[in-house]
């Protein structure tokens, strides 16, 4: 007996150490800005676009960083979330399509972020968002039924919280996942997280009131975010809506999917905007 519950005990103080990683490192197991790293490392240069450095202000005064990439026959203009990991320099590819499709393209890093100032938190993100939303309408004289929001993984979600708040002429949804505690209930199946979990990023419950059309991508390949949080993420969205199922793995999905990916989006894109 002895032994038994000497394993026991050392099973049940396993189990407290790893509830407390969990809690007290939340933040760092959502946010990645040091990964690759902060430092801009290329701009839309390297891939032939003209582009504008812009500086904006948050409600809460924390001064962001982003880039206006102009088409000079623009349809629209796309407002880009990235994901969770990296900064603004690490989305050239994915610029380069967006501006193929004919858009203006504006991308910002987060507080925290690349040269955006301040720390991240969930709030402070979607102070971030509103922050670049106004500067779109309000500095750039940006219509709302001409800006497409656009949202990959951690971004997808900050973009479904924006497209609740106004209505854009379209909402896109890049591998998104439904909420933070649904994910950690994948991840962590053995643990009590809706205790947990501090962080909220509810997606699913964002676009179950959203006005605008919503496309959703996702592949049933991704190794991050299964597939069937995307298929939530649709099947609550309660209007005009659209899936694409993409190929490839998470980060390289969009990549891989290739004329698929790509005709999806301006499909869309273009039904919206015209």
């Amino acid at each position: 007996m002895t032994s038994i519950w000497k394993l026991l005990i050392a099973g049940v103080c396993l189990y407290a150490v790893i509830v407390a990683f969990v809690y007290y490192r939340q933040s760092s197991l959502i946010y990645y800005p040091d990964m690759p790293g902060r430092n801009i490392v290329a701009t839309p240069e390297r891939i032939g676009l003209e582009y504008q450095n812009v500086q904006f202000v948050t409600g809460d005064k924390v001064n962001l960083h982003g880039w206006f990439i102009p088409h000079r026959a623009a349809k629209g203009t796309l407002l880009f979330f990235h994901g969770n990991a990296g900064n603004i320099s690490h989305r050239l590819e994915s610029i380069e399509i967006f501006h193929r499709l004919e858009l203006n393209v504006f991308i910002l890093d987060y507080r925290g972020y690349g040269q955006s100032e301040g720390r991240v938190s969930e709030q402070g993100t979607y102070r971030d968002a509103e922050a670049a939303w106004n500067y779109l309408i309000q500095t750039r004289g940006a219509r709302p039924e001409q800006v497409i929001i656009f949202g990959r993984s951690l971004g997808a979600s900050i973009a479904s919280w924006l497209a609740r708040k106004h209505t854009p002429a379209g909402l896109i949804i890049e591998s998104g996942f439904s909420s933070v505690p649904a994910m950690a209930k994948r991840i962590y199946p053995f643990l009590p997280v809706s205790w947990l979990t501090n962080f909220k990023y509810d997606t699913k419950n964002y676009v179950s009131t959203i006005a605008c059309p919503v496309l959703v991508a996702h592949s049933r390949s991704d190794d991050l975010i299964p597939f069937a949080e995307g298929r939530e993420i649709f099947d609550a969205a309660p209007r005009a809506k659209q899936f694409l199922e993409m190929r490839g793995d998470h980060n390289d999905g969009f990549i891989i999917s290739g004329s698929t990916y790509v005709d999806g989006l301006r499909s869309f894109i273009h039904e919206n905007l015209e």
